[in-house]
Parts: C-alpha cells; structure tokens; sequence
C-alpha cells in the first residue's frame, strides 16, 4: 500500500527527456502560454493552481497544467491539498538557450497588439 506521499507524487520528464517538440507543442496553446508568463514574472513563487483565473473548465484547467508538466515546462508538487507549480526556467535554458525567452517576448509583443479584425 502506498504512503501518502507516493500517492501524492507526480511523474516529471528528467531534463534529458525534455524534447523541443513536447516544449513547443505546450507552449503553443493561449490558455498554457497565459500559465507560463505568469510563473515567469519576476519573484514569483510557486502558485497553486487555483490563482491562475482562466476562461476554461476546471478540467480543461486540469489538462492544460498536465500537458506542461509532462512535456518538461513546470514542476509540480503537492503541498497538502494544494498542487504547486513553478516553471523549469533551468532545464529549459540548459537544453534550449533563449527559447523560453524568446516565445515570451513574442507573447507579450503579440497581446499588445489590437486584435486583427476577422
């Protein structure tokens, strides 16, 4: 029978089963995008799951959070009831310089711009 705190666990890519195309396809998503910036910010520490405010279902929530941890982008943990996230700035930037980086400045470059008109 497992402990609590196996139960508890959750599965992470080591750094050297982090691959460029799991990263990109998680960062390809607005809603995951949104997650990352806000881990990002500067002095930001690990946050629940529940601050994040996102215009999804709390399953859509769910999966978007498990798609970034499988693919290498955060870490996650449980710390009693509450999953906390923080992001894998390390990891990424070891195995892909500047990329993290680079598709955040996009981002924001990108919200600051009026909507195309459709």
């Amino acid at each position: 029978m497992p402990t609590p705190k196996q139960a508890r666990s959750l599965e992470h890519p080591t750094r050297e089963q982090i691959s460029l195309e799991g990263v990109l396809h998680a960062l390809s998503d607005p809603m995951r995008l949104m997650v990352v910036r806000a881990l990002a910010e500067e002095g930001v520490a690990d946050q629940s799951c529940s601050v994040f405010d996102l215009p999804v279902s709390k399953s859509t929530t769910t999966h978007h959070f498990r798609v970034l941890r499988e693919s290498g982008v955060i870490h996650q943990i449980y710390r009693g009831t509450a999953k906390l996230n923080s992001l894998r700035r390390d990891d990424l930037e070891a195995l892909f310089p500047g990329l993290l980086d680079s598709v955040l400045t996009a981002y924001d470059r990108q919200s600051e711009r009026a909507p195309a008109a459709g």
